[in-house]
């Protein structure tokens, strides 16, 4: 029985799957405002499968890459949640979730801004490529040689000239059910984020915060 959430993109949703069915699921767009929702939300979801909290095996959470703010939110409540059940927590690529409903070759991609692209490529829901952040003009070469049927991701739609025979989807948030489906895949081990650039914030004055 695994519950997974994802506050890494542009959504908080939460997932209760036993044994490769969904017991229950729901996905909220939004921007922002991940903390506030995110566990109230999980306790509609765990109402709505009927489940108690002491039945759950283990937590999936998406790890990034995303919104830095967002897959903290993520993380704290999924170790938290395994720290109070003494359950194991999984962390699962956004990336890799993006494209694990999708069969073929695939290349998640996400809108990472500034000119550039979080992108990952997978066969048949195996990784051929690790996740990482590219300019658009590398992305775009990765795409020719990879040559994926599907874009799917926010960065689908930069990336789609390149390969126009690929189907485009622009989805901007993932489905909690396929984190849940690779956690429960997944050997545990304690979720980490996955930061492929540094963060935008900077101190007053402008300096970095490194």
């Amino acid at each position: 029985m695994v519950l997974a959430v994802d506050t890494c993109l542009f959504a908080c949703s939460a997932a209760v799957v036993e044994d490769g069915v969904t017991r229950a699921s729901r996905i909220e767009p939004m921007s922002r405002g991940h903390q506030e929702r995110l566990a109230p939300l999980v306790a509609e979801v765990m109402a709505q499968a009927g489940i108690a909290f002491d039945s759950l095996d283990r937590v999936g959470v998406t790890v990034g890459p995303g919104s830095f703010t967002g897959l903290r939110v993520g993380l704290a409540f999924a170790k938290g949640l395994s720290a109070a059940l003494d359950i194991p927590a999984v962390g699962v690529g956004s990336l890799e979730a993006l494209a694990r409903p999708h069969q073929g070759r695939v290349i998640a991609a996400l809108d990472a801004k500034r000119g550039q692209v979080y992108l990952q490529g997978f066969a048949d829901g195996v990784a051929v490529s690790a996740p990482d952040v590219l300019a658009l003009e590398t992305a775009a070469a990765r795409v020719a040689e990879l040559a994926p049927d599907v874009l799917v991701g926010t960065g689908a739609a930069l990336l789609a000239e390149v390969r126009p025979s690929a189907k485009v989807i622009g989805i901007d948030h993932t489905d909690p059910a396929a984190v849940a489906a690779v956690a429960a895949a997944r050997p545990p081990s304690p979720p980490r984020p996955l930061y492929l650039r540094a963060p935008d914030a900077k101190l007053p004055g402008g300096r970095d915060p490194s």
